[in-house]
């Protein structure tokens, strides 16, 4: 099993982080005991900017969430689209060869779901098999990796795609002033991105599946997640995330790896959720490894924010293209979402 290939797609609309900081401070400002607390936020959130679904003026004028789950099913179809298409290109597999496809976004639903509209929109097989998957969040990406590759060991002959769509700008709750949403506003941005996961019996240069495991943490429901409200999806964000990064994932990483007869020291390259800062600096000091490690998701959280499920597909495309490690070398790609959960993947390049 190899990944075959990985490329992304965004909407048009792109800010600097500054624009986007003060449009939220123009419609806060009043309501906030204290606006100042949003410049010290971004500062330390490490954006410069970040694509969204529509225009700025449109987030002015959002009432329901009818209107964000419309704006979510348009856009989301639109970007999908493009991000599969090129994945596909560079496999070098037809739409209509493509044989299950995974769908997971966690900022809309829509029924049909969107891997049936996107049959019918790019001329995918009648008979594919759609796995849409919804409520996994950030994890969802190295999930969904993860299921792609459960599916061609059984079908060796075949290939699988994962599409990840996240549009988190349309989870925004004005009258929302909690910290946990205050940060999800200056943090998350909007992107899709595509990766084909390839059988053993099909031609690809992309690095080998070696392996995954799954990890859930008890009692820990409350850490990440959405609560559902007739006003759409609110945030949930424990400031306890990075403390359960450095509890967990230094030893979840190495019981995975003995599991495979290695070891911490055998893993050269390191592709890994982009989180935030401070979830970053937590990986790296659970992991013991450097910032320069993990330059490939601070870059990626620098240019567009924190994309969910998304994020760490960036980060894989990154590594993919312009930072591809010598034949032979390990990988840890990883992430952590809602549940509160891990997922782990290895690979070999």
């Amino acid at each position: 099993m190899k990944i075959a290939s990985v490329a992304s797609a965004f909407p048009e609309h792109y800010y600097p982080q500054e624009v986007l900081v003060a449009a939220l401070k123009n419609d806060w400002q009043h309501r906030l005991s204290n606006p100042a607390i949003l410049d010290r936020l971004d500062e330390s959130m490490k954006v410069d900017g970040r694509y969204t679904a529509r225009p700025i003026e449109f987030y002015e004028n959002l009432k329901t969430w009818g209107q964000a789950n419309d704006a979510w099913i348009e856009v989301g179809l639109e970007i999908g689209e493009q991000a599969l298409c090129r994945a596909l290109l560079a496999a070098g597999i037809e739409p209509d060869e493509l044989s299950a496809l995974f769908v997971t976004s966690v900022t809309g639903i829509a029924a049909p779901s969107l891997d049936a509209r996107l049959v019918n929109r790019m001329g995918l097989s009648t008979n594919i098999k759609r796995i849409p998957i919804f409520g996994l969040g950030c994890v969802a990406g190295a999930a969904g990796i993860a299921r792609a590759a459960d599916y061609v060991r059984g079908y060796p002959d075949q290939a699988a795609a994962l599409l990840s769509i996240e549009l988190c700008s349309l989870t925004l709750q004005r009258d929302d002033l909690s910290m946990a949403h205050l940060i999800s506003a200056l943090l998350f941005g909007d992107g899709a991105a595509a990766t084909v996961v390839a059988g053993s019996n099909v031609d690809s240069d992309g690095p080998e599946i070696l392996a995954t495991k799954s990890i859930l943490y008890p009692n820990s429901e409350r850490t990440m997640g959405w609560d559902i409200s007739e006003k759409g999806f609110r945030i949930v964000l424990s400031p306890e995330v990075p403390d359960t990064v450095l509890r967990h994932l230094g030893e979840d990483v190495d019981a995975f790896l003995a599991e495979q007869g290695f070891c911490r020291s055998d893993v050269q390259s390191w592709v890994m959720h982009t989180g935030g800062p401070r979830v970053l600096e937590a990986t790296a000091t659970a992991l013991g490894i450097t910032e320069k490690e993990l330059e490939a998701s601070w870059e990626c959280l620098r240019r567009v924010g924190n994309l969910s499920s998304t994020s760490v597909l960036l980060v894989l495309e990154d590594v993919y293209r312009n930072r591809r490690p010598a034949a032979g070398t390990l990988s840890i790609l990883a992430a952590m979402g809602p549940g509160f959960c891990s997922e782990l993947v290895l690979l070999r390049w």
